[in-house]
């Protein structure tokens, strides 16, 4: 896998939900081959530590990132006492499909082909989201996640590739990602840390997360570029 040593082009944006206006982050390497939609987890953020981690490793490899905020600063005071919208699947799901219809009305990035990268709660949301747009996403990561909650009609219709990474002392999460992998029909790979925990918080771990993620989407991504790349697509 190539690393970019190219400057990265950073970006402040807003994405409008419904009423609501979402605030992200976009990093677009020189010559990405591809862009990947963070989908945080419960009770984060955009600013997140462990996906902004990733997302470096991404951008070396040459991936556009998009790290977003899935609440608005309202909502997010609520859920700190509540709760109520980190496991609100319905509406993760309808923000990620708000967010990847932006992305796909901006000039440089129509072409461009789309994964996902979910955490946590965050990983049933983007499997849901996958399912329902089909072959316009390329690949789907999913870290500690909880892809059960997608549910197994959803996870049955996904066609693009899915990789699911989890620590290998989750207690539990690791049985859900095998249940969850099982009703997969999609090309797909289940990945266990040994020795990590849930947020992968162990030495090395979350570094081996990140090539992991990497390594994954630079294979699926690479695979849509020729057809992306054809002149007759590039000319509308």
């Amino acid at each position: 896998m190539t690393e970019s040593t190219q400057p990265l082009e950073n970006r402040e944006v807003r994405i409008p939900c419904g009423d609501a206006w979402l605030h992200g982050d976009l990093v677009l390497p020189a010559g990405f081959i591809g862009l990947v939609l963070f989908v945080h987890g419960s009770g984060s953020g955009r600013h997140s530590a462990r996906n902004r981690q990733v997302a470096h490793r991404l951008q070396q490899a040459g991936i556009a990132t998009l790290l977003f905020d899935l609440l608005t600063a309202q909502e997010e005071q609520v859920d700190l006492h509540t709760l109520q919208h980190r496991f609100d699947i319905d509406l993760l799901t309808r923000r990620i499909q708000d967010a990847t219809a932006w992305v796909m009305r901006q000039p440089e990035l129509q072409q461009a082909p789309l994964g996902y990268f979910g955490a946590s709660t965050g990983s049933a949301a983007a499997l849901i989201s996958a399912a329902r747009l089909g072959q316009r996403i390329a690949a789907v990561v999913s870290r500690g996640g909880r892809p059960d909650l997608a549910g197994p009609v959803a996870l049955a219709a996904i066609t693009a590739p899915t990789l699911l990474i989890v620590g290998g002392n989750d207690d539990g999460v690791v049985e859900l990602n095998q249940q969850a992998f099982e009703h997969l029909r999609c090309s797909k790979q289940l990945a266990i840390v040994p020795g990590a925990t849930h947020l992968f918080e162990e030495r090395g771990a979350l570094e081996q997360v990140a090539s992991l993620a990497a390594s994954w989407f630079s294979t699926h991504l690479a695979e849509r570029q020729p057809r992306n790349l054809m002149p007759t697509e590039r000319s509308s």
